[in-house]
């Protein structure tokens, strides 16, 4: 369900549940475990999805037809609404409620009660969807896209400051191999303050964080069964790589996407594929007896390392990509492709996250991938990290040195819409003055509104 041009909401039927860990996970880690990647239990019965790519705090405040539970205000003491209200657009769906602040304690791994912003959602469209078992979202990303302003302190941000716990998380998201629509329990785990060992194998390769809203990281080339792409690596880059948790597929940009489907159907074992499959209108069927993954290649990305003259690659086998989403009769089961095409970033989503253990040092502006423990299907693992490999094929920089932020557009716009304020002013007392000075414009003159306007970019 797409909610925006690079992100869309993930759809599950699952049950989740809380659990936090005791103080094996670090002094000041909680660890919550849930049996799905997308959300975990607050306020008892409410399922918050998870997502890495937006950064407000927002559950249902109202009954509605497509929602189980919601927070009903009124019940709780310790609730203050501030009057404000805040709408989040996406592409596809919208919410619109009042901000307000609410105390939250967390039994156990961090001590103590915090005081929270939390938007009730009081009208939504396309957002609470029929069958999905969420009631709001929990965004983890910088402050600079929460709304109404980057003056709301996220959640995160609160725990950081209130509690003192270190200024990263982790998320495990698992469900390799496992139908999309089922309702089968996925596992999974987000770790707020540290890094749990037991959630990863092998070493953590970490990569830069280029800017501070999304996680914005950059991604040097990509490999379709072991053939580099062979593209300009600001494709990959156009307008931003960001790693999202609250997007569904892999998405790439429409370049970039069609390079990668035509590398794909050259290098699998299937002669002729309808095009309906890689643009996501159609499912592939086999027999359930036959395994499909195994006619398609491996699928590699490449992120400058650390030492910015080295680079890694994480890699995810057809099981991740190639996903069952439902089975026709007793023969057949039905698969999608779980990568798709976007109009302005990279964004790697669940499709990828369910290989790895995903670390969001905020700290040390990085983030982290390690091979995921929960990433194998029929006890084989379907996702791979190597390194470290030279950078001298690509170029020093591969993102833009010019990103307009939400807050740039929004200056840039109300500094336009003043001018036109001062050229109408003008014209106003232009009008006023006596004819004999008074300046006859000509069809030329006359100032057109519409330059002014500068189209806001949502997430």
């Amino acid at each position: 369900v797409t909610v925006g041009e690079e992100t869309d909401l993930i759809c599950s039927t699952a049950t989740w549940i809380l659990e936090l860990v005791p103080r094996s996970c670090g002094k000041h880690t909680a660890k919550i475990e849930y049996e799905n990647h997308l959300s975990f239990l607050l306020f008892r019965q409410l399922n918050i999805l998870v997502d890495t790519g937006s950064s407000n705090f927002a559950v249902a405040g109202v009954p509605d037809p497509d929602v189980t539970s919601y927070f009903n205000t009124e019940l709780s003491s310790t609730y203050k609404s501030q009057g404000i209200e805040v709408t989040v657009k996406y592409s596809q769906g919208s919410w619109t409620g009042v901000l307000g602040t609410d105390v939250i304690t967390i039994p156990k791994g961090i001590d103590g009660s915090y005081t929270i912003n939390i938007a009730t959602i009081l009208e939504s469209e396309n957002f609470f969807l029929p069958g999905v078992k969420w009631h709001g979202i929990l965004g983890l990303a910088y402050d600079i896209l929460a709304k109404p302003s980057s003056s709301v302190e996220t959640f995160f941000d609160s725990l950081v400051r209130q509690a003192q716990i270190p200024n990263i998380f982790s998320l495990q998201m698992c469900g390799a191999g496992l139908p999309v629509s089922g309702s089968g329990t996925n596992g999974g785990s987000l770790v707020l303050g540290g890094i749990e060992p037991s959630l990863y194998k092998g070493n953590i390769w970490y990569t830069p964080i280029k800017e501070e809203w999304y996680y914005q990281v950059e991604i040097l080339k990509l490999e379709v069964g072991g053939q580099n792409l062979e593209l300009d690596c600001r494709e990959y880059n156009a307008d931003k790589a960001i790693v999202d948790s609250g997007t569904t597929l892999l998405r790439l940009p429409q370049k970039v996407f069609s390079a990668v489907v035509q590398a794909i159907a050259r290098t699998s074992l299937i002669q002729e594929f309808s095009s309906g499959f890689w643009s996501g209108s159609q499912l592939a069927c086999w027999d359930k007896t036959e395994r499909p993954w195994s006619l398609f290649p491996k699928l590699s990305i490449y992120m400058r390392d650390e030492n910015s003259s080295r680079s890694f690659r994480i890699s995810i086998l057809p099981q991740l990509y190639i996903q069952p989403i439902l089975g026709i009769g007793e023969n057949l089961q039905c698969y999608r492709f779980g990568i798709s095409s976007s109009t302005n970033a990279l964004v790697i989503g669940a499709t990828v996250m369910e290989g790895f253990y995903v670390i969001f040092d905020r700290a040390q502006r990085r983030v982290g991938f390690a091979v995921s423990p929960c990433a194998e299907v029929d006890g084989s693992p379907v996702s791979e990290i190597e390194g470290p490999f030279t950078t001298t094929d690509v170029a020093s920089n591969c993102v833009s040195s010019i990103t307009f932020h939400e807050p740039v557009l929004w200056i840039a716009s109300y500094a336009l819409m003043s001018l036109c304020g001062i050229i109408l002013l003008i014209l106003i007392i232009l009008l006023l003055i006596p004819p004999r000075c008074q300046h006859r414009y000509t069809d030329n003159d006359v100032v057109n509104d519409e330059s002014s306007l500068v189209r806001h970019r949502w997430k």
